[in-house]
């Protein structure tokens, strides 16, 4: 992608962006936290700093007392009310991301009341077992919401370092959770490449652990010269997942299968910047009929990621990480 590409495509997302600093998937629509601080995230990424900036400050504002967020928001107001433990874990990853970017220490104490609220809401959910539930009072537990949590529980503690606060416990669940997942009889199975490829960010594994992972799904999911699809058995491939494999393999030493599925996706790209969702691809479809902001967003992270535009670059490779 050159300079003018990345800059139009930021500018879509900037452009998305609420004047309370909420960003919700296209203009007008709906707003979720994770992919909210997704989209603050690719928009540092991507040299906007002051519309990141504002997107965080939205979050700490939007927090409730309990330290989570609601579900959904529209136009400033919670409209499903339910907790996400991945959600809620998911602004210690973007304060962490802002961090490594900016070394802005001021800043990561200003996030701060809000990320170790937010953690500390989402540590009870954690099963005797190392997993944690999806959401209150609910028996499941999600291996991609799992993974995610455990890589937000590490940024979490690096934020933690930063601002000179001391948090083993959290340290703790993150050893625990990221063992829970090598072990897939604790998780509800799902058919989503999400499963198959988001462990490789949030638990540790061996060399031939890894191979052996790729491997596994590789045929299943990867598209050659589309991207991956998002479920089985859909012909569906979707934008998003497959820069957040880019993103995946990558942070285990696959950078020249990252470059390539990156590159297969850019079919999704919209003259102005943004990325359509996804393709469904024997009826030559795109679908659904939306171009959102944190699709765009994770474009821009992976970019990043795979050219060391900014010291953020090394986010999901764990770099200053535990």
């Amino acid at each position: 992608m050159t300079p003018d590409a990345l800059a139009l495509t930021s500018a879509w997302v900037a452009a998305q962006q609420e004047e309370s600093g909420a960003i919700p998937w296209y203009s007008g629509g709906h707003l979720d936290p994770w992919d909210h601080v997704q989209a603050a995230m690719g928009l540092l990424a991507s040299g906007r700093r002051g519309a990141a900036e504002r997107g965080y400050r939205w979050s700490a504002s939007a927090q409730r007392s309990d330290g989570t967020w609601a579900a959904k928001y529209v136009a400033g107001e919670a409209v499903e009310h339910y907790v996400d433990a991945n959600f809620t874990a998911y602004l210690a990853t973007g304060a962490w991301h802002h961090w490594l970017t900016t070394r802005d220490e001021a800043f990561a104490r200003e996030l701060w009341p809000a990320v170790d609220a937010a953690i500390e809401a989402v540590l009870p959910l954690q099963r005797a077992d190392g997993a944690f539930v999806w959401t209150p009072g609910e028996p499941d537990a999600l291996v991609t919401g799992n993974a995610s949590i455990a890589f937000s529980l590490r940024c979490a503690g690096a934020v933690a370092r930063v601002v000179g606060a001391d948090r083993p416990a959290w340290a703790d669940a993150a050893a625990a959770v990221a063992d829970a997942l090598r072990r897939p009889e604790l998780f509800e199975a799902k058919p989503h490449s999400m499963d198959w490829y988001y462990p490789l960010l949030g638990a540790a594994w061996t060399a031939d652990d890894v191979e052996r992972r790729v491997k596994d799904g590789w045929d299943t999911f990867v598209v050659p010269g589309l991207g991956i699809k998002c479920v089985t058995p859909n012909t569906w491939v979707t934008g998003a997942e497959s820069c957040e494999l880019a993103l995946a393999l990558d942070a285990v030493g696959r950078h020249e299968d990252a470059l390539q599925v990156f590159a297969d996706m850019q079919h999704l790209r919209h003259e102005d910047g943004s990325y359509w969702t996804g393709f469904e691809y024997e009826s030559e479809q795109r679908w659904p009929d939306e171009r959102t902001t944190w699709t765009a967003a994770t474009v821009l992270l992976a970019h990043d990621a795979l050219h060391g535009v900014t010291r953020g670059s090394g986010l999901f490779r764990g770099e200053g990480l535990a």
